[in-house]
């Protein structure tokens, strides 16, 4: 068979695997965002470690890390690129809320096919800014190991990784309040996708940081893991 299938990679097929469940039970019948952020934080808790894993090989080939890079790229716009978008989309079939966003005053007929195609135009506009940004990470990766070699200490732009919080923690806030956050989650899409391709530079996270972050992801996971459990479905209306 062509690929590698190695421990190397195994986190980032899983990774991959999550995104794609995620998004089937976000659309699934009326839409169930909280179970597909559910799978958004497994892919982000994947992610913190698929790296650290595949350098454990030391005598990875050129081109199995060639093969590493490319595949992480490809899992990582399933995971981050498109499951967040269905989740936000789950959102909007699973309330009734989501046309009163304010400044805008359509007739009620209008409202139906109005606000859903805004969402809609959010997703892809987010989509397509996290294709980019992972393109320009692997072509500049690509350069900056020829050049440099090691281990990068700094990004341009957002990691698209970071929607494994971000979205996961909009959701959570939602449910505390109980208030409609659908209006909400998609301007923090458009805020996440405008970073994504902006110049802004990012220290890489340490050793400190990577247990914080995990820390909160396994926090956000296991209060999503309880509302599951305990209630099946977890009601987007009050």
């Amino acid at each position: 068979m062509i690929g590698v299938f190695d421990y190397t990679v195994i986190l980032t097929y899983l990774s991959a695997a999550c995104g794609v469940m995620g998004i089937i039970v976000s659309l699934y019948g009326s839409g169930h965002p909280y179970m597909g952020a559910f799978f958004l934080l497994v892919c982000g808790l994947c992610d913190a470690f698929d790296g650290k894993v595949a350098r454990k090989k030391k005598n990875r080939t050129d081109f199995e890390k060639s093969f590493g890079i490319q595949i992480d790229s490809l899992a990582d716009l399933i995971s981050f690129g498109v499951l967040p978008g269905c989740i936000g989309f789950g959102l909007v079939r699973a309330s009734d809320k989501y046309a009163d966003l304010p400044n805008f005053h359509p007739t009620d007929s209008d409202r139906a096919i109005l606000y859903p195609v805004l969402f809609i135009v959010i997703i892809v506009v987010y989509a397509i800014a996290a294709l980019v940004r992972l393109a320009y990470f692997n072509v500049t990766e690509e350069e900056r190991s020829r050049s440099e070699g090691g281990v990068r200490k700094t990004y341009v732009g957002l990691p698209v990784t970071s929607s494994s919080l971000i979205f996961p923690t909009v959701l959570l806030i939602r449910f505390i309040t109980n208030a409609d956050f659908t209006p909400i989650y998609f301007a923090v899409m458009v805020i996440t996708a405008f970073l994504f391709v902006s110049r802004i530079r990012i220290a890489k996270a340490g050793t400190r940081g990577i247990i914080i972050m995990i820390a909160i992801g396994v926090i956000e996971f296991g209060i999503m893991l309880y509302f599951i459990l305990t209630r099946g479905a977890i009601p987007i209306q009050p």
